[in-house]
């Protein structure tokens, strides 16, 4: 999957399938009708959304699993979907596992109740775990740009950022650049955003190091090698940040994407003095990619959640949580997206870099072998 600087859409291919969405006049199927919702691919199955809603009310349940409420606006992503369908309960489950953890536990889980439906994914995890997902296409499917998505929609990107650093500068200097991290002011400071073999954060950490040390994503040792020289220098904190830790001080300085990092400052204001900065030079972006559990317990509120993500409402909380939603651009386009939030997000650099499926891919192997090593 090749994510390009510039996220175009087919204005004329959405414009057809709000058409063909508003044109259909099937009748909702009902529950008992004999669809399978495992199967189903797009709201055609069911008839059209109503039918959806009908099948997933009688399900009653949807099991998420690794959403913090606090990362991107997740709280009020879930609390306007429970208040829209307050027929379906909510089942949360590990909030702050990786990305890799949701798989253990759907692995661990299947064929049982308490599986998860639904994941929330870093990309390289994503590639690494196509054959747990169940092919969807949402109804705004056609506003999603190529570049975001897995042409059948095994897993599709939904919001994403830039890679910050998060930093109190009433206990460390302003870092201008990556560099500077590794001199004495900063030692035993530094945090990233869990294991970068398992977590989609730290992974982007680690890309981040890797080209604004020169580097590229064709080769991700150029980051490693950061990593292991900011060990070395005893400045590498090695705890998973969170607001608890960044309100008390433990982790004074956080490698971490920028809406989450804002998300820190805007939560803490008056208690902890938080600033955040992207790095002159090359950028590193990156989004978070929703995929359906093949083996769903609730395989109908599974779809449900796609639908309601992929919505106008639900974008635009991305969007209050300092994200830049999938579908921001066609939302630009039809005047749908919230234009004072969208205007207000943080400058970025010229130049962009996101890796590739390919790179990625490489990038997780070559860090299975030799992160572990690095920062021992």
């Amino acid at each position: 999957m090749s994510i390009k600087k510039s996220l175009t859409v087919s204005l004329a291919v959405a414009a057809a399938l709000a058409l063909t969405l508003s044109g259909c006049s099937t009748a909702a199927e009902t529950p008992d009708s004999g669809i399978d919702a495992a199967t189903a691919t797009s709201l055609d199955a069911f008839g059209d959304l109503a039918g959806l809603e009908a099948a997933a009310k009688a399900e009653g349940s949807l099991n998420v699993i690794a959403l913090p409420r606090d990362w991107a606006n997740y709280g009020a992503v879930l609390d306007l979907f429970a208040q829209k369908y307050p027929e379906i309960t909510i089942n949360e489950a590990s909030p702050d596992g990786s990305s890799a953890e949701e798989i253990q536990a759907a692995d661990n889980l299947k064929g049982q109740d308490t599986a998860p439906d639904v994941f929330d994914l870093g990309l390289a995890v994503a590639l690494s775990s196509t054959d747990r997902f169940a092919p969807y296409q949402v109804a705004t499917w056609a506003d999603i740009p190529d570049a975001l998505k897995e042409a059948s929609g095994l897993y599709v990107g939904d919001y994403g950022g830039y890679l910050s650093v998060g930093y109190d500068p009433d206990a460390v200097p302003a870092p201008k650049e990556l560099t500077d991290l590794l001199g004495a002011d900063y030692k035993g400071k530094v945090a990233i955003n869990g294991d970068p073999t398992q977590a989609g954060a730290a992974f982007a950490a680690v890309g981040l190091a890797t080209v604004q040390s020169g580097g590229t994503v064709d080769d991700f040792q150029p980051g490693i090698d950061f990593f292991s020289e900011l060990n070395a220098a005893g400045n590498f904190l090695k705890v998973n940040p969170t607001t608890a830790t960044v309100a008390s001080g433990e982790t004074p300085v956080v490698f971490d994407w920028d809406y989450l990092n804002v998300g820190y400052g805007t939560q803490l204001e008056g208690q902890r003095n938080w600033k955040v900065v992207v790095f002159p030079g090359v950028g590193y972006a990156g989004y978070y990619n929703q995929a359906i559990n093949k083996d769903a317990p609730h395989p109908a509120a599974a779809r449900l959640w796609q639908e309601f993500l992929y919505g106008d409402e639900a974008q635009n909380l991305w969007l209050a949580g300092g994200a830049r939603p999938a579908r921001a651009e066609a939302m630009a386009a039809a005047g749908t997206i919230d234009a004072k939030l969208f205007d207000a997000l943080p400058t970025v650099p010229s130049e962009t870099v996101v890796p590739t499926e390919a790179q990625s891919t490489a990038a997780a192997t070559l860090l299975g072998e030799k992160w572990a090593a690095a920062v021992q």
